[in-house]
């Protein structure tokens, strides 16, 4: 038997897979042999399928430390920071971004595959169910024919040939082949169970494939949106689209772990499936088909004595039999009871149509076709399909962890816009350059306020206010500290000679004379305008 598996090598990562350890519920150690039914069995895999809720709940724990360190942190925020950096997180966005991209690429390749895989299998499965089909219908056909339409013309050439002996002596000789054809007919295997079992297996998994290959498409399409999403939130610095995504994040990040142990599951039960395939395939037939021929199309090899030879080979000299009979009888008897010829023609042509079943059935039972289709299989679950699985756990792991690094960088944007909206809240109303204070500054209802404008227009209608001679010091004095400022920007200082108080505007910097009518202000005016001026 060893020749024989030259046909089928189980791949490298199959076995990798297969010698995974196995444990049950209470952490004992169980073979690792496919056998579904058993429960110790059922056991270790969902045990491996686990893997993916621990590493969701690693994951949470890990963002709900990080979280706890944000409004830790937060607290202690240095005060002189008036604008945090932002590169680190947005470099650790676009990295995170670019490794979904790449985990994607990844799924959709293994999610291809695994299809392919999948494809293949149920392909080789309708193939092998048509030609057991086949096999049952021209098996029934031919027995049906010798039961029913051959013993019928027996019968009416018995009453024919009454009066000969030799001629009934023949139709004896014949219903003796009929029943040897009759009796290896039906000692063929049955093949209506495996029919009804293939047939089961193929459309229950394109049932599951369907919706497994839908489930990782939209999964798929769903962690590029958000890593759209996520760069179009980081450019608009919108908290609403950041929460939103951080609900599409969360829902992701389940459904990737949820996949991880799954794909992990499924591609160890596949293995360990892969690695003996024909030893599970012989237990699950031994009720309705012998060792023998279980064998017989599992390996194919020449060494193996076909199951059927013997069985064809008497159907096939029983029918040469008795075509020699109908042969004879048709030349001797035919002119002595014409009415013997119908039924003789009858008989010859339907051993002429089990002939030609008996030379179809005889290739359609022959161990290549079958065979065939049990390497196309395997070649299809094992290569491809185990194939698609580890890319899609390699997807579905590199997306998990990438999602986590994207939610710790949405909670670091939230802290961020939150610390530069409270920044922006902080700003002295009374600051003079601040636009909500200059607009609150101006109230259009104090009428009664004087400005410096109208004490000007006040002394051009005053002619007894003369502002005094001006002093040596008046005209030595140094100029203000705002006109130094301005003499900064420029050769000469820059003056205004229309005060800009209610404009919404810096202060002014007036000229010397305004300046020295300004200080030459008497008592009595300064009374008569109130202390608004006062320096």
């Amino acid at each position: 038997m060893a020749s024989a598996r030259l046909d089928y090598v189980a791949p490298w990562w199959t076995y990798w897979l297969h010698n995974f350890p196995h444990f049950n519920f209470l952490f004992q150690s169980v073979d690792n042999t496919f056998s579904p039914e058993e429960a110790s069995y059922q056991q270790s895999l969902i045990f491996l399928a686990c893997a993916g809720a621990v590493g969701l709940v690693v994951s949470l724990l890990v963002l709900a430390g990080y979280l706890v360190r944000l409004c830790c942190c937060r607290r202690n925020l240095d005060e002189e920071t008036k604008r945090p950096d932002t590169c680190c997180v947005t470099w650790v966005a676009v990295i995170t971004g670019l490794i979904i991209c790449s985990a994607v690429g990844v799924g959709f390749y293994g999610n291809s595959q695994t299809n392919d895989g999948v494809y293949q299998l149920t392909y080789s499965l309708y193939n092998a169910n048509h030609t057991l089909g086949s096999i049952n219908n021209l098996v029934s056909g031919s027995r049906n024919n010798f039961e029913n339409g051959l013993k019928q013309h027996l019968g009416r050439l018995d009453e024919i040939f009454s009066a000969r002996t030799d001629y009934l002596q023949a139709l004896r000789f014949m219903q003796l082949m009929v029943n040897n054809v009759v009796r290896e007919l039906t000692a063929l295997p049955d093949i209506n169970k495996t029919k009804a079992d293939l047939a089961a297996i193929a459309d229950q998994t394109a049932f599951i494939e369907y919706y497994r290959w839908l489930t990782y498409l939209l999964l798929l399409i769903l962690d590029l949106v958000i890593c759209l999403a996520m760069c179009l939130a980081i450019a608009k610095q919108s908290r609403c689209l950041l929460v939103t995504i951080m609900g599409f994040a969360f829902l992701s990040l389940i459904l990737s772990w949820a996949s991880l142990g799954t794909g992990t599951a499924t591609a160890v039960g596949t293995s360990d499936f892969c690695v003996f395939p024909d030893k599970f395939i012989v237990n699950q037939t031994k009720d309705f088909l012998s060792a023998d021929v279980a064998h017989y199309y599992l390996f194919c090899s020449p060494t193996l004595p076909n199951p059927f030879q013997q069985s064809l080979t008497v159907c096939q000299r029983s029918l040469t039999t008795m075509q020699i009979q109908i042969q004879g009888l048709l030349q001797y008897s035919a002119p002595i009871f014409p009415t013997a010829q119908r039924d003789l023609l009858g008989i010859q042509r339907l051993l002429n149509s089990t002939e030609f079943s008996l030379h179809q059935l005889t290739a359609l039972l022959d161990c290549r076709g079958i065979h065939k289709d049990y390497l196309d299989a395997l070649m299809g679950v094992c290569y491809d399909g185990v194939e698609g699985l580890l890319y899609l756990s390699l997807f579905s792991l590199l997306a998990a962890c990438s999602l986590s690094a994207m939610l710790c960088v949405i909670f670091r944007l939230w802290t961020l816009m939150g610390s530069r909206e409270k920044e922006y809240n902080d700003i002295d109303e009374e600051d003079p350059f601040n636009p909500e204070a200059r607009r609150l500054s101006y109230n259009p209802r104090r009428s009664n306020t004087h400005s410096f404008c109208s004490y000007i227009s006040s002394l051009g209608s005053q002619t007894s206010l003369h502002p005094p001679p001006q002093s040596t010091s008046n005209l030595t004095l140094p100029p203000p500290e705002y006109m130094n400022q301005s003499m900064l920007f420029g050769e000469t200082p820059r003056y205004e000679n229309v005060s800009l108080i209610g404009r919404g505007s810096p202060p002014p910097s007036y000229s010397p004379s305004m300046r020295t009518t300004y200080l030459s202000m008497t008592d009595a005016q300064i009374r008569h305008f109130g202390g608004e001026f006062q320096v």
